[in-house]
């Protein structure tokens, strides 16, 4: 269980790092408005699947995949330079739709009270 631990502390690390990156340094204009999520690490620290949402038009998040998947080289380097691991794991970014879906949600729910309301 200890490796598991140690696998959440480090897949926080590592989503700091590639929050900030993406705000700070990748200039990519497709991942502009990308947020990342949520780290999995696999507990031997070796597979990073990193979740990210983009808020906007359906369709950047296919725009918003190629940027991540061009720009994995360059966050690996800059994470493996930020912390200090044995390995750099290999990352794979992974859409997560839980923002849009509670926007869509919440959307809905306003539609509900105007329309309580107008009765």
């Amino acid at each position: 269980m200890l490796a598991g631990k140690r696998a959440v502390r480090v897949g926080d690390h590592i989503l700091r790092e590639i929050a900030l990156l993406l705000l700070n340094r990748v200039r990519d204009p497709r991942v502009q408005g990308v947020t990342v999520t949520g780290v999995r690490l696999s507990d031997d620290l070796k597979m990073a699947k990193v979740f990210y949402s983009v808020m906007g038009r359906k369709g950047q998040v296919k725009g918003a995949q190629v940027g991540l998947d061009s720009a994995t080289g360059f966050i690996k380097r800059e994470i493996g330079r930020r912390l200090s691991l044995r390995y750099v794991p290999e990352i794979m970014f992974i859409h997560d739709p839980s923002l849009e879906t509670g926007s869509d949600m919440e959307k809905v729910f306003e539609e509900i009270r105007k329309a309580e309301g107008r009765d």
